[in-house]
């Protein structure tokens, strides 16, 4: 059976990105480390050796806690 084109000329993806578009949603797109890559666990202990012990840390600690302990609605 032939598939038959939506009207609208859209594709599923942009039909639904348009919907949460309309629901005041936005799309956001993030590159973050690769954990897998070369060198990921050395860097990350080496930027975690310069927060150690520092005032950053403890206040990146208070935060994380507080936001553990956020009420559910």
């Amino acid at each position: 059976m032939p598939r038959i084109a939506p009207e609208d000329g859209l594709t599923k993806f942009q039909r639904y990105r348009e919907a949460r578009r309309r629901k005041g949603m936005k799309l956001l797109r993030v590159w973050v480390p690769d954990p897998a890559a070369p060198g990921f666990q050395a860097e990350a202990r080496r930027q975690a050796a310069l927060l150690r012990d520092a005032p950053e840390e403890a206040e990146a600690l208070r935060f994380i806690e507080g936001a553990a302990d956020w009420p559910e609605p």
